[in-house]
């Protein structure tokens, strides 16, 4: 009998693992593909990977003459990027692997079949437990005309290739859609981007979303928005798809189609056929128990915030609560970040979901920053929203480099009710891109000092 068995070792489940064995529990996890699951091994581990290659040559085109690097020929090998990918996943998953190792943890390699709150078959072996834990994650979602039409691509595919294709359509203009079109078009493949709401990276604020599809169209991509795809047709070579767009219909050629709309909750019909209450993922409360006893749901099969850390924090909160503790969730402060170029990293409420007469807004251009210009950085932005009576801060928009890691700042900020005047009288090192942030804080204030 464990203490606790977990279904899935992506972030979610062996996260719960590792937390519950830390607290002493006798654990298994089962999982019937590669530890690490989508993010480790066909998301955010692979894409970053491919990402910084990618980055790294455009740096060097784009900005290495005026910094004085002299690079004649200037050429990329694909396969070698793909090495660089693959060597990556496989050091994360030998990671998580040593973890299980680390912390006495068994790891049962096949599909699991939930039988009951307290008892899992695996092939013909059966396993009782006190505790479950399901995180199954999430597969993409492909649906009509796309599922119908053979060899249509979606961000799992990607990671696949063993080489670049010479065009893509991209269906989806969000994190995916956007972070693939970034990666090829920095390869100088043909990228048409098809999104269905009014621009691009819709749950972003219109002017964060504004200079990604600035960068990416100087790249030469092609972004039509509050378009939709109708159609697609396999040709020669490739693929002719509809375009329904807001000047009419199109008709584009490419080599490659990929839908990248966003991913559905894993869901097998023996977690459906225990009783679990399901809407569009599995429901739990705050300590994310399930309406069955003894048994939990992290990570993306809740259908909610599909995010790794989101499935991380998901996961010790249900760890701490199978151990005795009472936890809740607090989903107030959730990173959102993007590696599109230039990064988009927010954080709490958006300037577009808020009544405007409530709230203090500032947004302090990156070419202000000493250090953005010294990178020969001039996109982006730094904008904070604060309560108009408090002070208290409420959300963050960073647009720029290194957006992704400035974040940090804002979450602690808004998680712990921090004022924007207790920013602004903290030190900030100079000169760093985080000046851009305390020029954003000095207009929520009063007013910046260096604009």
């Amino acid at each position: 009998m464990y203490d606790a068995v977990v279904i899935g070792a992506g972030p979610g489940g062996y996260v719960a693992a590792v937390k519950l064995a830390q607290h002493g529990k006798r654990v298994a996890v089962v999982e019937k593909s590669f530890v690490g699951g989508t993010c480790t091994n066909w998301g955010c581990i692979p894409t970053k990977a491919l990402l910084t290659s990618a980055h790294l040559l455009r740096s060097i085109v784009e900005k290495g003459a005026e910094l004085g690097i002299l690079a004649e020929n200037v050429s990329f090998d694909f396969s070698k990027m793909r090495n660089h990918m693959n060597k990556v996943v496989m050091t994360s998953r030998k990671g998580i692997e040593y973890l299980f190792k680390k912390n006495g943890i068994e790891l049962i390699n096949g599909e699991a079949i939930v039988e009951s709150p307290n008892s899992v078959k695996v092939q013909d072996k059966k396993i009782e437990t006190k505790h479950l834990v399901i995180a199954t994650g999430s597969v993409p979602t492909l649906f009509p005309p796309f599922n119908e039409v053979p060899g249509i691509w979606t961000s799992d595919d990607v990671f696949r290739m063993e080489r670049l294709p010479e065009s893509v359509l991209i269906v989806g203009g969000g994190v995916i859609g956007v972070e693939l079109a970034t990666f090829f078009s920095s390869l100088n493949v043909k990228v048409i981007v098809v999104e269905l709401l009014d621009h691009i990276l819709p749950n972003e604020d219109a002017d964060a979303a504004q200079l990604v599809a600035k960068t990416l169209k100087k790249r030469g991509v092609e972004i039509y928005e509050s378009s939709k795809v109708t159609s697609v047709q396999p040709i020669e070579n490739g693929y002719s798809s509809i375009v329904e767009t807001k000047e009419g219909q199109l008709e584009k050629t490419t080599e490659k189609v990929i839908v990248a709309v966003g991913r559905r909750p894993k869901i097998g019909d023996d977690l459906k056929a225990v009783g679990l209450a399901i809407e569009r993922g599995i429901k739990t409360d705050e300590t994310m128990l399930t309406n069955l006893p003894n048994v939990y749901a992290v990570g993306d099969v809740r259908g909610q915030i599909m995010l790794a850390h989101v499935a991380m924090y998901e996961a010790v909160v249900a760890a701490e609560n199978i151990c005795g503790k009472s936890v809740k969730m607090d989903y107030s402060a959730v990173p959102s970040v993007i590696f599109s170029e230039p990064e988009v990293a927010s954080v709490g409420v958006k300037e577009k979901d808020v009544d405007p007469s409530t709230v203090r807004v500032f947004s302090y251009p990156l070419m202000a920053n000493g250090r953005a210009r010294t990178m020969l950085e001039k996109e982006g932005f730094a904008k904070f929203i604060a309560d108009a009576k408090t002070g208290r801060i409420l959300g963050a928009t960073i647009v720029g480099p290194y957006a992704t890691e400035l974040i940090m700042e804002a979450t602690i900020a808004v998680r712990n009710g921090l004022t924007a005047e207790q920013l602004e009288r903290t030190i900030h090192p100079h000169p760093t891109l985080s000046e851009t942030l305390l020029g954003a804080i000095e207009g929520v204030v009063d007013r910046p000092i260096h604009l």
